[in-house]
């Protein structure tokens, strides 16, 4: 199904969201009926940080599921039941997660979107799993495969797909060999430490460098002075969005002038804005959402974005954008499952979404494809060639 196409579709989603003041069926967590009831409001829950150094991504995460959600309440709902999207701010802590998948089983909700964090993610699998809801994450660490929970699902590609094409880039394309590595040891960072050096261990080559910072670090001249000594022809980026920008930041400090790559933080408008544009030029990312033109299907999401929030849209509000939608049509189809019927309503679902065309196996994993992109002149547009 085509969602948001043309001026027409933008107009209603840009009333559905100003006529609920932009809270698009959000209200008090556990104040509906539950979901398995088959009248009432259709209840979802949207589990993401939205307080603490994380809360960009929970911010970007909510407004694109939110403008999923107004667009089917502005057609109706699914059997005429309107939709809710209930917050839970997880504050970026596996601990908080646990607590929230907990009381997310006993409020009723019948899915659940998010977390952007897949360390969250993984801490609230199980009990999500254990109470028969089904998730579908912005995460994109492999651990998230490792669950395996059927209930468990992606909305972008996992850290395999976004550094394989990267290395595919740098090492096949342009012969770049001397290759620095700089991760962090939280989930995500060990994710893509884990995806890009076994991307590097197949062409046979081995970084000069491989350092390993924690997430709260602050201070990275060790790690980068170590680096600079091995004289890198490229740096790899395996860390959050702000803590990359911080890192970038603080290796031009230092003089290092190699460019950096990585995978989804890189190209969003906090790392950006952090590392500074003239330290990030250069930049090379892997995306499945390169930019808001890509397609007249993005630039339709990009115009609603913008007149909903006043903000440009970006990689993190797309992804929950489809992932909502995803949840959605499988609602529809499945005539209001819940349970293990809608986890398999999801996985027969084909998409057509900003990211790409999902199609879910097994794994959850329902879309395997990334591009390349380049920061210049402070925006990331597509590498050429």
């Amino acid at each position: 199904m085509k969602l948001l196409r043309g001026k027409r579709a933008v107009a209603a989603v840009l009333a559905a969201v100003l006529a609920t003041g932009g809270a698009t069926g959000c209200s008090a967590p556990g104040a509906d009926d539950k979901s398995s009831d088959d009248s009432g409001p259709i209840k979802l829950a949207l589990a993401d940080a939205q307080s603490g150094q994380l809360s960009s991504l929970g911010a970007w995460e909510l407004k694109g599921a939110k403008l999923a959600v107004s667009e089917w309440n502005a057609k109706g709902g699914i059997n005429g039941r309107q939709i809710t999207l209930d917050v839970f701010d997880t504050q970026g802590d596996p601990t908080i997660g646990t607590n929230l998948a907990r009381k997310i089983a006993s409020e009723g909700y019948i899915a659940m979107i998010g977390t952007a964090e897949s360390a969250v993610t993984i801490a609230m699998a199980p009990i999500l799993k254990q109470e028969g809801i089904p998730n579908i994450t912005s995460g994109q660490s492999t651990g998230l495969v490792a669950v395996k929970s059927e209930f468990l699902f992606l909305n972008g590609p996992t850290s395999t797909t976004y550094d394989e094409t990267l290395a595919k880039h740098v090492v096949d394309g342009q012969g770049i060999k001397q290759i620095a590595m700089i991760t962090n040891n939280g989930s995500y960072g060990k994710g893509e430490h884990d995806a890009f050096l076994k991307a590097l261990t197949a062409r046979g080559v081995t970084p000069v460098a491989d350092q390993v910072v924690t997430t709260d670090q602050k201070d990275f001249s060790a790690a980068l002075t170590t680096i600079r000594q091995k004289n890198p022809k490229l740096i790899f980026l395996g860390a959050e969005e702000v803590e990359s920008g911080l890192i970038v930041k603080q290796a031009r400090d230092l003089g290092i002038t190699a460019p950096f790559a990585g995978a989804a933080p890189q190209g969003t408008p906090v790392f950006l804005d952090t590392a500074g544009a003239t330290n990030a030029e250069g930049t090379i990312v892997s995306s499945p959402y390169l930019s808001n033109d890509i397609s007249e299907a993005s630039k339709s999401f990009a115009a609603a974005y913008k007149a909903a929030y006043n903000e440009e849209a970006e990689l993190h509000g797309a992804k929950a954008y489809d992932g909502t939608q995803i949840v959605l049509t499988a609602l529809r189809s499945s005539n209001v499952a819940s349970g293990k019927d809608l986890a398999e309503a999801i996985r027969a679902t084909k998409y057509e979404g900003l990211l790409g065309s999902f199609a879910y196996d097994e794994t959850g994993v329902g879309i395997r494809a990334t591009s390349i992109g380049v920061i210049r002149s402070g925006k990331l547009v597509a590498a050429a060639g």
